[in-house]
């Protein structure tokens, strides 16, 4: 039997105690306002993740940019006016427990905006972006450096850059997505520069005191896309350049709802090898696994052979925010699973709602639409 001791043990990050091994990994859930802000219906969600027991909680990504904004119920980061409420937010997970960090991004060609930039003219379902000029680029680059200066000024422990789910720092790392002919696209060396830059320039704008993390895309999942082979070289450079974890995920939007990919979506902890990958590259930088780590058990074995540092859950947890004090015992019932053949939670963000998980008691489910005033029959 796996001993499960082990995630509740401190783990320390640049300067930051955990105190257990058990973090939770961004999860967006469309429950920011319309104009990016923080709204009660927000804190009342992370007060609920910080109070799980969980150790560090990453909110879900903020716009560094407007034309960067993946949706109009994505956190913003961008301008002095969301300090307010990003603080307040730092402060609901610290009175539950919880250490802090803010995920900031920027979506590329996955923009909702009139007009969406990309390295490339490459279209997707949001239709051919124009061409980043190199003005485009270095505005980028500094609205993530101000975005990070913001998230210290808010209060939080720390900081992660974006550079997962295919979003604009993959899409110029990717030859897939980046056709461009100069400095920043071509051999993996330019392709890497931009999201080196944005790494380099939100160190500088945070301080050496600073944590800050990477949400780290290891595969595309595609059969022309990013692999090990290639982003093991760019572990390297950020383990070099001090990056504070690797959060390693795998798969982009042009992949998560291919037959290949939804089928090994269903099975638990599918995307642990290649966290172990990744750490046996960057040794020396802590490593976040994720991809569905159901049970306690499973938690345990991953960081007992040493595949990576801590465990990350994100729809584990909001099928169950008990899970942690579930796995240490502390609450002597069962885990409630996230269901494998269920994607409610992505189907409602994909039209604009706000998600719910199909496993909250029914009594929950009904307050919670009540709550954002739209009727439906709860089963």
């Amino acid at each position: 039997m796996t001993d499960v001791s082990t995630l509740f043990t401190p783990f320390r990050v640049k300067g930051l105690t955990l105190k257990n091994r058990i973090t939770m990994t961004p999860l967006y859930l469309g429950y920011a306002s319309p104009d990016g802000t923080v709204n009660p219906l927000l804190l009342d969600h992370y007060r609920e993740m910080a109070a799980s027991g969980a150790s560090l909680i990453v909110v879900e990504n903020a716009a560094v940019e407007e034309i960067g904004s993946g949706s109009p119920f994505t956190l913003r980061a961008d301008g002095d006016r969301f300090l307010a409420g990003l603080s307040e937010l730092a402060k609901t997970i610290h009175g539950e427990g919880a250490l802090a960090f803010l995920q900031l991004n920027h979506t590329g060609r996955y923009a909702f905006a009139p007009e969406r930039v990309a390295p490339s003219p490459i279209g997707s379902y949001m239709g051919t972006s124009r061409e980043m000029s190199e003005e485009d680029i270095e505005r980028a680059i500094a609205s993530f450096a101000s975005a990070a200066r913001r998230v210290r000024e808010a209060g939080f422990d720390g900081v992660e850059v974006h550079g997962g789910t295919g979003y604009l720092i993959v899409q110029f790392l990717s030859a897939r997505t980046n056709q461009r002919s100069d400095a920043y696209g071509g051999p993996l060396e330019n392709r890497m520069r931009f999201p080196l830059r944005v790494v380099e320039a939100v160190l500088e704008a945070v301080g050496p005191d600073f944590p800050v993390g990477y949400r780290f895309l290891a595969d595309e999942w595609l059969p022309e896309g990013l692999h090990p082979q290639e982003t093991k070289v760019l572990a390297g450079e950020l383990q070099k350049r001090g990056v504070a974890y690797l959060s390693v995920m795998a798969g982009t939007y042009d992949s998560f709802f291919l037959p290949e990919y939804l089928n090994e979506d269903k099975k638990e902890g599918y995307m642990v090898h290649f966290a172990h990958e990744i750490k046996e590259t960057a040794a020396r930088t802590p490593v976040i696994a994720a991809g569905r780590i159901q049970t306690p058990e499973t938690a345990g074995r991953i960081l007992e052979e040493n595949r990576a540092d801590l465990v990350g859950l994100a729809r584990v947890l909001f099928a169950d925010p008990l899970w942690p004090k579930k796995a240490e015992g502390i609450v002597r019932e069962p885990i409630v699973a996230c269901e494998p053949s269920c994607s409610l939670c992505m189907a409602r963000v994909a039209t604009g709602k706000p998600a719910f998980c199909s496993q909250w008691e029914k009594a929950r489910r009904k307050r919670f639409l009540e709550r954002i005033g739209e009727k439906q029959e709860v089963t």
